[in-house]
């Protein structure tokens, strides 16, 4: 897919490049980010030249990941980062993200979910958008419930980070949650009622 950049009221959100790597660098050593995210503990810069210069290219390249750099409007200072990437099932995709310290608390991260998400359902035709994180972890958990995920429960060491499985939450997002046709019906579960 050609890259894309995305704009909202307070954000611009594009792909990462090698400009971005000191930026992602200084970020990624905030423990939280290492603690609870999938990138390498330690963070070197290595890793973050690794990631902006040849993984987010790639995985838009090869429609594999779409990492955007989730930058301020007009002063173009690093808020975090997001990714789309696609799951198993056709229609299915999966976003993940993290906060630079001195952004968190601020909306901006739901802010950047909310934008991802329309840009999926409408570009991507994505049916469904699914969150996950390790329990605990209840920033991204407010974060996706501020952006309208319905949570759906826990998995069982449904994620693989540095060597140990964890539990997850998990929580998803349709299009009809934000007024948007889906791409292929939904029939919704019903009880033994008929009720919804």
């Amino acid at each position: 897919m050609e890259p894309t950049t995305l704009t909202t009221e307070r954000l611009l959100m594009r792909p990462f490049a090698p400009e971005d790597t000191e930026a992602v660098y200084t970020a990624c050593q905030d423990p939280e980010i290492q603690r609870w995210t999938v990138v390498p503990s330690p963070y070197t810069r290595a890793d973050a030249e690794l990631f902006t210069g040849k993984l987010s290219p790639s995985g838009w390249q090869d429609d594999t990941m779409y990492s955007f750099a989730v930058l301020l409007r007009g002063g173009g200072q690093l808020v975090g980062a997001l990714g789309v990437h696609g799951r198993i099932l056709p229609g299915t995709y999966e976003v993940g993200f993290w906060t630079a310290r001195e952004h968190r608390g601020s909306g901006l991260t739901t802010e950047a979910v909310r934008a991802a998400a329309h840009w999926a359902f409408t570009t991507l035709t994505a049916d469904r958008l699914e969150w996950r994180a390790e329990i605990g972890n209840t920033p991204s958990r407010a974060v996706a419930l501020r952006a309208g995920f319905r949570m759906e429960g826990e998995q069982r060491s449904a994620l693989f980070n540095k060597g140990t499985r964890h539990d997850t939450w998990t929580g998803a997002l349709l299009p009809a949650d934000l007024g948007l046709p889906g791409t292929h019906p939904h029939r919704p579960a019903r009880d033994v009622s008929g009720a919804l």
